[in-house]
C-alpha cells in the first residue's frame, strides 16, 4: 500500500503503486499514475493524465500536469509523461501538452529539475538534464540529454538544445543551439564548447579536437553557414560527434543563434 498522508487528497481514479510516499496536503486528481519508488511532498498538486516513472522524487508546492497555458486549449484530453529518477524541486510547474502539438509533454530519466523551474506544453526534455532555479521553457521546446540551463535561463516556443549543451545563467534563447556548444550573456551568444562538461562525461581529447574543430567552422571562420556545413561533412566522416552536429544543423527549423 501507498504510505498517503491523511491530509492529502486522492481520486479514487489514480493509480499510486505500492511503497509511494505522498506528502500532507497535496491533491491528486484523476487519470494519474505514480510508479513504486516515488515519493511526492507535501501541498503538490498532480493532474491527469500525468505518468511518473519510478524512483522520482518530487518536492513540496510543485504542480505536475496542470492544463496548457494556450488559448487554444479546450479541455481536451492530453497528458504528462515523466520517466524514472527525476528530481524535481519546490514549486516547479510542468503542463501537459496540447492536441496541435502532439498531445503529450515527455520528460526523461535522471533529470535535475530546480525550484521555480517551468516546463511548457509540448516540451520534450532528454535524459540526464540539468534546469536550474528559475529556468522556463516556452511550449514546443526540445532539449536533448545532458544538457544544463543555467538559472533563470528562458528558452523561446519551438527552440531546440542540442545534447550536452550549456546555457549561462540568465541566457535569453531563441534559436537553436547545436550540440556541445556553450551559449552566454542575456541575448545569448555563443561563447566556445562545453568543454568541461565533455571532459566529465569521459570525452577524450581526440573526441573534443574534432568538436572543437566543427565549432571554429560554424562559428569563427567567419564563413556562410553552407560553406561550414560543407567542412562539417568532411569532418564527419571520423567523427559521429561532428555527425550529430551536423544532422542537428540540417534539421533545425528554427535557424542556429550564431
Amino acid at each position: 500500500m501507498p504510505a498517503v498522508h491523511a491530509t492529502a487528497l486522492v481520486d479514487p481514479a489514480a493509480r499510486i503503486a505500492a511503497g509511494v510516499e505522498v506528502g500532507a496536503y497535496t491533491v491528486i486528481g484523476a487519470g494519474v499514475e505514480i510508479a513504486e519508488g516515488c515519493r511526492i511532498g507535501s501541498h503538490c498538486m498532480i493532474s491527469g493524465p500525468t505518468r511518473i516513472g519510478r524512483g522520482t522524487v518530487i518536492h513540496s508546492h510543485a504542480t505536475v500536469g496542470n492544463d496548457p497555458q494556450d488559448k487554444k486549449f479546450k479541455g481536451e484530453r492530453t497528458e504528462l509523461v515523466i520517466g524514472e529518477r527525476n528530481t524535481i524541486f519546490e514549486f516547479t510547474t510542468i503542463s501537459r501538452g496540447t492536441q496541435d502539438g502532439g498531445g503529450v509533454t515527455r520528460i526523461g530519466d535522471d533529470n535535475w529539475i530546480m525550484a521555480y523551474v517551468h516546463i511548457a506544453h509540448d516540451c520534450s526534455i532528454g535524459s540526464q538534464v540539468i534546469m536550474a532555479n528559475n529556468a522556463a521553457l516556452a511550449g514546443h521546446v526540445t532539449i536533448e540529454d545532458w544538457v544544463v540551463l543555467g538559472g533563470y535561463s528562458t528558452v523561446h516556443q519551438f527552440c531546440k538544445i542540442g545534447a550536452h549543451a550549456f546555457i549561462g545563467m540568465g541566457s535569453m534563447i531563441n534559436a537553436d543551439v547545436p550540440p556541445f556548444v556553450m551559449v552566454a550573456d542575456r541575448y545569448a551568444e555563443p561563447r566556445g564548447i562545453n568543454s568541461e562538461g565533455l571532459k566529465r562525461r569521459g570525452f577524450d581529447s581526440e573526441r573534443v579536437a574534432a568538436i572543437k574543430r566543427a565549432y571554429r567552422a560554424i562559428y569563427l571562420s567567419g564563413k556562410p553557414l553552407a560553406e561550414a556545413k560543407a567542412e562539417l561533412a568532411q569532418g564527419a566522416a571520423g567523427s559521429e560527434d561532428v555527425r550529430q552536429m551536423l544532422d542537428f544543423i540540417e534539421a533545425s527549423t528554427r535557424g542556429l543563434l550564431r
